[in-house]
């Protein structure tokens, strides 16, 4: 007979269904005392905002400064060492400040440009470098840091710290900078260009001036007080100063 079975089976419903309830309440109870005293429910931790990234500084030693000089020299923005050649625009005006990139194009009979600074860097070009390195404004020391680190993204910088102009190291600029010859001795992007010799000429004087007003500056008793913080971004510029001042030397040619 099926009549037993289904008994049992109601019953065993029953059963299970009490005691789910009997399970539930003291939960549901719970529940409605934690809302009533004003509990707040756990909370999980958010995510918390990471610094920016700490600002990359290059060392300067007086084989970077010759090829940075050359690099102005090449670009005609060299104007004996002095300074203003970092507010130099393509076409050869000034930009009125150096707090940005002026990122204005300007017009010759035969060219057209944006490129601004000591290096000629190009709006789209500065702004990777500003982002990579974590810095800002547009000075002359920045301007530094920038195009060494283009140098380093060449492949050329070990190149460079041999203290030798070599046509290989102006071959790996080249895609950089137009000025600078290729092996074949054109410019990678078809502008006029520096001869091999004639930057060469440059470096290697400029280079033997670095390299003697570095030897009095490492001989000379500093009685000045330590900058500090020595971490601080104005002390580490200060120490490059230091390691190789902007040499004023005449141009060779």
């Amino acid at each position: 007979m099926t009549l037993p079975s289904t008994c049992f089976r109601s019953a065993l419903a029953l059963a299970v269904g009490l005691g789910t309830l009997s399970l539930a309440a003291p939960v549901a109870q719970a529940s409605e005392e934690l809302q009533v005293s004003g509990a707040s429910q756990p909370s999980f931790p958010t995510a918390l905002a990471l610094p920016p990234p700490p600002v990359r500084i290059f060392a300067i030693t007086a084989e970077r400064r010759a090829l940075l000089n050359t690099i102005r020299y090449a670009e005609g923005t060299w104007a004996d060492g002095d300074d203003i050649g970092y507010r130099i625009m393509f076409g050869g005006g000034l930009m009125p400040s150096l707090e940005r990139h002026p990122d204005r194009v300007v017009r010759t009979a035969r060219y057209a440009s944006a490129a601004a600074g000591a290096y000629q860097f190009m709006p789209f070009t500065w702004n990777m470098v500003s982002r990579s390195l974590g810095i800002a404004a547009f000075g002359p020391q920045v301007q530094d840091q920038g195009a060494i680190y283009l140098i380093q993204r060449r492949g050329a910088l070990a190149l460079a710290d041999q203290g030798v102009f070599s046509p290989l190291l102006a071959a790996k600029l080249a895609p950089e900078w137009a000025s600078f010859p290729t092996l074949a001795g054109r410019s990678f992007y078809g502008q006029p260009v520096k001869r091999f010799h004639d930057l060469k000429r440059f470096y290697d004087d400029n280079l033997s001036r670095l390299r003697d007003q570095q030897s009095l500056v490492t001989a000379k008793v500093e009685t000045k007080p330590a900058c500090a913080p020595a971490g601080s971004l104005r002390c580490q510029l200060e120490a490059l100063e230091k390691l190789g001042p902007r040499s004023r030397s005449q141009n060779p040619g």
